[in-house]
């Protein structure tokens, strides 16, 4: 099975990264694709820009990359409460080719943070939202405290947390 592995966040050190490329090597016999945000090339989204210029070709390499896996694995980053600017205007940007953003893809949806609630307000409005959008979600689990529960050699270390994404990963198979 391919899996496409998204962290929402352009950091060099994204722990939503880590966490998806540890939960999609998780999944029995993965090929997993990391899919960096780092190396997309985005104006901020407006109709004045898609209308001057068109629809930049790194929307598009994404569009293609949801649409030539088999399932994804996207853990996302929560700045003030919501998307980070990156992933929301990747979003934005696709969501303008097709509303069919997820192509109708098996997901697993993960966040965490550094903080007790481990994502939990942007968790909830992509649950809302992502399966409106082409998202198949398989399951979702929020990792808290991340520095506390997960360790860069064994993974992550919170029982609950393991036992929630191996059922994920059963309802994803």
């Amino acid at each position: 099975m391919n899996v496409l592995a998204i962290g929402a966040s352009t950091s060099s050190k994204s722990i939503n990264r880590a966490l998806a490329n540890y939960a999609a090597a998780k999944i029995p016999n993965a090929v997993v694709t990391d899919y960096d945000l780092r190396q997309l090339n985005l104006p901020i989204f407006s109709a004045d820009a898609e209308e001057n210029d068109g629809i930049p070709a790194d929307a598009q390499t994404f569009r293609d990359a949801v649409r030539s896996h088999d399932a994804l694995v996207v853990s996302l980053a929560e700045h003030n409460g919501s998307y980070s600017a990156a992933f929301k205007n990747l979003y934005d940007w696709v969501s303008r080719i097709d509303t069919n953003v997820w192509a109708d893809k098996p997901m697993i949806l993960l966040s965490t943070s550094p903080g007790g609630r481990g994502g939990a307000t942007v968790m909830e409005a992509a649950k809302a939202t992502f399966p409106r959008m082409g998202a198949a979600l398989k399951g979702s689990v929020s990792l808290p405290s991340f520095y506390d529960n997960f360790d860069k050699d064994a993974g992550v270390t919170d029982d609950s947390f393991n036992a929630a994404l191996a059922e994920a990963i059963d309802q994803l198979a």
